[in-house]
């Protein structure tokens, strides 16, 4: 089992290296980093990921730009994969993202993850003027050029929303750059089956497995090879040894968690009662309580 580090919660920007680097020395696979381009100050559109629909953020939480800080966690760090999660792609031109993603995997030798989502805050897509129903189609298009371009291709295109013609992308990525999809809408698992892997929102094994199950029959209907395909889930169970084995046996490699936040089933916490997650301190224990009792249960 692979184990990635969510740092979606960290607002103390000044602990990002540091965090990369503990998780790093405690046997994390790889950090993931998340994304807005640009946060209104009035959302009405009801958060997808909640009960009651409200932002569990406070709505002037920093949002740096995720290829800047991977690329920056990637050089402070040797092995640590990097993974956004999610970026959102379809809110920018094809060059801007083919070029951000090609430049973190030119300074960190490969290491990167480019997880994307068509996202859920129309209002974004308002203030950046890009029009919010066809964003998937948007996002599709966007995805098939990073491709040719991560391939060196000298490439020429006509699409519904983007036309050039003879153009060329350098640094390319040092390895193939794998296309991971968030979400659970059926557009979503349809996309996320098309390309290389699933960010899971949380979830039982039972349904994390079914799911995953639907991808890989998508999969086999478009003619891709099931090993081709890494989903990345998020638990709200704890990780035991029989639900690994029935993961693994599913198809699931890795999962993603933040250690420093109470856990949702309430059977085992990584920080004492009352704890300041804003202490730098209080998170590196956490993640070193995690590897002591998940990780090497599991490697």
């Amino acid at each position: 089992m692979r184990f990635w580090l969510s740092m979606m919660a960290v607002p103390e920007l000044d602990q990002l290296v540091e965090l990369a680097r503990h998780a790093e020395s405690c046997g994390f696979h790889g950090v993931t980093y998340a994304d807005h381009l640009i946060m209104p100050a009035n959302v009405e559109t009801p958060y997808p990921y909640t009960a009651d629909g409200k932002l569990f953020w406070p709505i002037d939480a920093p949002w740096p730009d995720p290829w800047i800080t991977l690329t920056l966690l990637g050089a402070e760090t040797s092995t640590l994969h990097l993974a956004t999660n999610i970026y959102l792609a379809a809110l920018r031109d094809p060059f801007t993202v083919a070029r951000s993603v090609s430049t973190a995997a030119a300074y960190s030798n490969g290491r990167v993850v480019c997880g994307v989502s068509a996202g859920w805050l129309k209002e974004e897509y308002d203030a950046a003027g890009v029009d919010f129903a066809s964003r998937g189609r948007r996002l599709d298009e966007i995805l098939g050029i990073c491709r040719k371009l991560w391939a060196g291709e000298t490439l020429s295109h006509d699409g519904e929303f983007f036309q050039f013609d003879s153009v060329i992308l350098r640094p390319i990525p040092p390895k193939l750059v794998p296309i991971w999809v968030g979400g659970k809408a059926a557009p979503a698992l349809r996309r996320a089956a098309a390309n290389d892997g699933w960010l899971g929102l949380p979830a039982t094994v039972d349904d994390n497995l079914a799911i995953v199950g639907k991808m890989q029959a998508m999969r086999q209907e478009m003619g891709l090879p099931a090993d081709g395909f890494r989903p990345c889930v998020s638990l709200i169970e704890p990780l035991t040894e029989d639900a690994a084995t029935r993961l693994e046996a599913g198809g699931v490699g890795d999962t993603v968690a933040i250690p420093w936040f109470p856990t949702p089933w309430e059977v085992e916490a990584f920080i004492p009662d009352g704890a300041d997650i804003s202490q730098l301190s209080v998170k590196k224990d956490a993640i070193s309580r995690y590897a002591e009792r998940v990780i090497a249960k599991h490697n």
